[in-house]
């Protein structure tokens, strides 16, 4: 009580926060006067006299009045937009490395302009990260005047980009892209073979843009870049049949934890079946050969138990394509990752892809935390604060609206069932829409948005359906889901980018509407026209309430919620927002206690009957902190796991760094040549033994496998002096002169070359293995805790052992290669290219929400921009019309230049293909 009548008189911490900024916002006022005054040119030179001042020993902080009025002065002469006193406050917040909760509609993108061009005054790089291409795109040709006028060059990292292009793109003063592209590209650049081939710069600063989506909802999985093994269809085919005649007695499905397990008559009839289909070794179905088998039948039971078609994903073109849960949208190209999409694709009947083994990963906890500087901003960040902070250590800041905020949040109304809730809903939405009110209306799937499409055509009203199987025309529909009597049916929170403004978006209707029609009087006229249509539909929407949004679900996070409820009431508009829920709802069902509401709902109230209470409401709520705490613990067991991995990411990607930049490593292998030498002795003459009690001939054999090399052991024990300090010299020198001679026989600036390879084939190879090796050990370590273990510590032990041992197999194999390389008078061998890989993004721990990404070649792993016909190829030729003509000129992971759409590998590249 006290706290609430602190809070009364001195506002929150909060409220307190943002008022100590208003000196430096009136500071920044108080200079508008001057940069008015200036011309394009003086304004335009203030970027130089920044950088003079900089070099001089002022901070950026000095900088920040007069670096934010320049960008308020710039952004009204370029775009004609003036920057609000609120988004000063924004922009202030973002520079100390810190979270802006800006409500939509306030304008983000145009704060982000002002710690963005502030930050990259020193020319160390400034990077905006975005959820998708699009608005990566939009932003850096829309915000980009700015920069561009100030002085400041724009790049933006899109698929299909070369290394130069990107390289080019990184170089800018700021650079927009995906947090995908951001975090494959580091990945990338740490499996190059020489420094020269890296994209990235050394981190600097970055703004994350819908900051909660991209450090939380996305966080709970790993990016992953893989190579394909060997092709285990059949195997999955066989097993998703024996899967599909299980009964639901065979199995336990737990749908609040998302795990399945066979019971023991499920286990035993599975070994049956298993048996029958001849792929059971022996009788068990946990002996120890059957493990690849065990984990094929447990990820086609999820596939086909857990896993719905047009809920989880669909099927297009005779492919499994992933849904995202978050946004809605479809995933082309992403898969999902340890078998669980094979599994899925044997479900369906389509082709089966190979799987692929791990080459690098990186969480992007991980991956944002090594920005000196990091901020974010986003809609809903609140909730989540306690989160920043842990993982993050930033703070939210709830920035103020421009305006006061005229929406109306009416209470939740619960329903029986689902077919009474829909009935109610679309009446309610025709009710609105007679009105001439716009509604948005949020679904949680494809499924109960086609669902709800049926209940409004038989009340006879006009509407629009986004979800993943129309997301080409996401923007479209959304830019106009404000116009009159508008209904506009979206799955999740698709569309995130494009403002819903009351009437409609002149931009997109002139777009839509004038695409045809030449510039000229004829079309300013037809622009003025749509203006003043807009404006008065506008007025008309303004009289009819504003947006409505329903809701017509509850989600696990009440961020999404949130978002949704944001679309409504944008800068100081009339809203109208309103959630309707039913006993079948996923988050009543599994998190919600029955007694409170089944009991309640299902004995007192009538079928289409309604009720809306503040105390069910809270229920709700409460529910919702649970799923947010218990999805908070999976990600922080993600990051807490992925540390360990982290530690060792770091030696030996710095290890690969320092390789490259090395003109000459043999200093590097000549000191891992004496540490095999001091190993095999020490291994065969222990401290403290004596001569008689050595492993002579073991001794013998580890020189002539790992040195190529015979020393005379039993003549040096013939001396009186004798001991392991001394055969660990003389064996060092004997293995010096070998290598020294095979040196020789090649010029110096190929051996150094040979050198290098070796090192990092090596390095890489055992890496791979490694990793390898930590999954299977992640899948499998919390089975200690059966024997009162904690499963972190005991991954930390072995994960520490496991990067000992592979240090010393890189040791041992590098010297072993070259003691046994023979050489020819040739040039030498080219490094190799990076491998065809998949870039991917999954949970470790569920194998769910699998985002695998977009497939490397679409992302510019190792190709150039492709060649169209009668266009040149990257070594300037031009390709002709035959397809036979284009092996060898055209990269396998490019388009293909027919203009399907499809890779080259794929198309006319692929192996077997007809040449027509």
């Amino acid at each position: 009580m006290f706290g609430n009548f602190a809070k009364s008189i001195f506002g929150s911490s909060n409220d307190r926060y943002v008022k100590s900024l208003n000196p430096i916002i009136a500071r920044i006022a108080k200079l508008e006067p001057q940069m008015e005054a200036l011309s394009d040119a003086d304004l335009a030179n203030q970027t130089m006299l920044f950088r003079e001042r900089l070099a001089a020993g002022e901070t950026l902080d000095d900088l920040l009045p007069e670096a934010f009025a320049t960008v308020r002065e710039a952004s009204k002469r370029v775009l004609g937009m003036r920057h609000f006193d609120v988004q000063m406050v924004g922009g202030i917040v973002l520079h100390r490395g810190e979270i802006a909760e800006m409500r939509t509609g306030e304008g983000k993108t145009l704060v982000a302009t002002l710690a963005t061009y502030l930050n990259a005054l020193p020319g160390t790089g400034a990077h905006v990260v975005t959820v998708n291409d699009y608005l990566a795109k939009r932003d850096a040709e829309w915000m980009g005047q700015i920069y561009r006028f100030l002085g400041l060059t724009v790049g933006v990292i899109v698929p299909n980009l070369s290394d130069q292009e990107r390289r080019d793109a990184y170089g800018s003063d700021i650079t927009y892209g995906t947090n995908n592209e951001f975090g494959f590209d580091y990945l990338r650049d740490n499996m190059k073979y020489e420094r020269s081939g890296m994209v990235q710069r050394p981190f600097n600063f970055a703004i994350v843009d819908e900051v909660d989506s991209i450090l939380i909802d996305e966080a709970r999985t790993p990016l992953i870049i893989s190579g394909p093994t060997d092709d285990k269809s059949e195997l999955y085919m066989k097993v998703d049949a024996v899967v599909k005649q299980f009964a639901p007695e065979d199995y336990e499905f737990d749908e609040k934890m998302r795990t399945i397990v066979l019971t023991e008559d499920g286990t035993e009839r599975a070994e049956r079946m298993l048996e029958d289909a001849g792929l059971l070794q022996g009788s068990n179905l946990y002996d120890f050969e059957n493990t690849q088998v065990v984990h094929h039948l447990n990820q086609s039971l999820r596939a086909n138990v857990m896993f719905k078609r047009d809920i989880d994903y669909i099927v297009k073109d005779g492919k499994v394509v992933i849904i995202d849960e978050f946004t809605g949208r479809m995933m082309d190209g992403r898969r999902w990752s340890d078998g669980l999409h094979q599994a899925v694709e044997a479900k369906e009947g389509v082709n089966i892809e190979p799987e692929n083994q791990t080459l690098a990963s990186i969480t992007f906890q991980n991956y944002f935390r090594m920005y000196p500087k990091l901020s974010g901003m986003t809609g809903t960040a609140a909730t989540e604060a306690a989160e920043f902070y842990d993982i993050y250590k930033m703070n939210v800041v709830t920035i103020p609206t421009n305006r006061p905020i005229n929406r109306v949040d009416e209470e939740d109304e619960f329903y029986k069932n689902t077919q009474d809730k829909f009935k109610a809903i679309a009446k309610k939405i025709k009710i609105h829409a007679d009105r001439g009110q716009p509604v948005l209306v949020g679904t949680v799937s494809i499924e109960k948005s086609e669902m709800l499409s049926e209940f409004l055509e038989q009340e006879k009203v006009a509407h629009k359906v986004l979800n993943a199987r129309f997301h080409e025309m996401e923007a479209h529909i959304v830019a106009q889901a404000g116009r009159k009597s508008a209904v506009t049916i979206a799955t999740n929170m698709a569309g995130r980018g494009t403002d819903i403004q009351l009437g409609g978006n002149l931009e997109f209707r002139v777009g839509d509407e004038l695409a045809e029609m030449p510039d000229g009087p004829e079309r300013d006229a037809a622009i003025e026209r749509i203006r003043q249509e807009i404006e008065a539909e506008k007025q008309e929407v303004l009289d009819a309430g504003g947006l409505f949004v329903l809701g017509t679900e509850r989600h696990e996070s009440r961020r999404i919620d949130n978002q949704l409820r944001g679309r409504s009431g944008r800068q100081g508009d009339p809203g109208l927002s309103r959630f309707y829920l039913s006993l079948d709802d996923d988050l009543l069902r599994i998190f919600g206690p029955d007694t409170l509401f089944a009991k309640m709902m299902r004995s007192n109230i009538e079928d289409g009957e309604a009720i809306g209470s503040k105390w069910l409401s809270k229920a709700i709520e409460t529910a919702q902190k649970k799923v947010e705490a218990r999805n908070y613990d999976i990600r922080k067991q993600v990051v807490e796991y992925d540390d360990v991995m982290n530690d060792q990411r770091k030696v030996i990607y710095e290890q690969r760094a320092d390789i490259m930049e090395t003109e000459d490593v043999t200093e590097i292998v000549e000191d891992m040549r004496a540490e095999t030498v001091n190993a095999v002795v020490g291994d065969a003459c222990p401290p403290g033994s004596y001569p008689e009690q050595w492993d002579v001939e073991g001794m013998k054999a580890r020189f002539a496998e790992l040195l190529n090399i015979e020393p005379p052991i039993d003549a040096w024990l013939q001396e009186d002096s004798v001991d392991a300090e001394m055969i660990e010299e003389r064996a060092r020198e004997m293995a010096d002169a070998l290598v020294a001679d095979k040196s020789a026989e090649i010029d110096p600036q190929s051996w150094r070359s040979v050198e290098k390879s070796i090192l990092l084939q090596n390095l890489d190879h055992h890496w791979k293995e490694h990793l390898s090796t930590l999954d299977a050990l992640r899948q499998v370590v919390h089975l200690r805790a059966y024997a009162q273990k904690t499963p972190l510590n005991e991954y930390k032990s072995e994960a520490f052992a496991l990067f000992e041992r592979m240090l010393n197999s890189i040791r041992e194999d590098v010297t072993r290669t070259v003691a046994h390389a023979q050489f020819q008078m040739q040039a030498p061998p080219p490094l190799p290219d990076l491998p065809d890989f998949i870039t991917s993004h999954f949970d470790p721990f569920s194998g769910e929400d699998d985002s695998a990404d977009i497939d490397g070649g679409t992302l510019g792993t190792v190709t150039a921009r492709t060649p169209t016909l009668g266009a040149a190829s990257p070594e300037g030729e031009t390709l002709g019309e035959d397809p036979a003509s284009w092996e060898g000129r055209v990269s396998r992971n490019a388009p293909c230049p027919c203009g399907s759409g499809r890779k080259y590998k794929h198309c006319h590249g692929a192996i077997g293909a007809e040449q027509v």
